[in-house]
């Protein structure tokens, strides 16, 4: 059974509804079947009777297929509230590739603020509370990226003070000699590009001096 269907009923569908949309734009805009939409309002009338009286009279207003614009923002609103719960309950942001169909949902919902703040058209509202969640701006990938980073020249760093040679990416001793070899050969090979961030050479020089030039003679035969 969908998970959706074990958790009804859904509190941004039934939000849509107490708002005045019907069941088969809700289930257009959420892209499910009108029939899950019809399951969770069911589950939600039952539990709230005076939702379907909150429903006609903000309907009732207008004849149009979609909200007012009034409407679309206490909506948006709502569900801007609710990613900053989910986020600070967990200490992270949604992720767009969970199992979750609501989380993927979040994430969908955040990329489409980033987008609007890149492009400069993003409402204060937003931007004034999604300053609760720390890091939402960031590119993902680009901020793992970083972390990833980070954390090999620590292990380089480690790698060396155990008195080791600069590691290799070919005809190695180790999985970690030759993933910091093959890391380390990068390094150099964009630095004698130029793509290599001047911080981030900074950051090689101070930590592991000698990095650049690297081995100057083949590795010592085994004893």
């Amino acid at each position: 059974m969908d998970r959706r269907l074990r958790r009804a009923p859904d509190a941004e569908w039934v939000l849509m509804y107490r708002l005045g949309l019907g069941r088969a734009r809700i289930a257009a805009l959420v892209r499910v079947p009108p029939a899950a939409v019809g399951y969770h309002l069911g589950i939600a009338r039952r539990r709230d009777p005076g939702l379907e009286a909150e429903h006609q009279a903000a309907a009732g207003t207008a004849k149009s297929p979609g909200p007012s614009p009034r409407n679309l923002a206490r909506m948006g609103l709502a569900r801007m509230e609710e990613v900053i719960a989910w986020a600070s309950a967990r200490g992270r942001l949604p992720e767009g590739r969970s199992g979750d169909r609501g989380e993927r949902s979040m994430a969908r919902w955040l990329s489409a603020r980033r987008r609007e703040a890149a492009a400069g058209t993003l409402d204060p509202a937003y931007s004034d509370g999604l300053v609760r969640v720390p890091g939402w701006l960031e590119n993902r990938r680009e901020a793992a990226d970083e972390a990833r980073w980070h954390h090999r020249l620590a292990r380089l760093v480690a790698f060396r003070q155990e008195g080791n040679d600069w590691p290799r990416h070919h005809h190695c001793d180790s999985d970690l000699e030759h993933e910091l070899g093959v890391w380390i050969h990068v390094q150099r090979d964009k630095r004698r590009r130029g793509k290599l961030d001047p911080v981030k050479a900074k950051l090689l020089d101070d930590a592991v001096p000698g990095w650049r030039a690297g081995r100057t003679r083949g590795r010592p035969p085994r004893q």
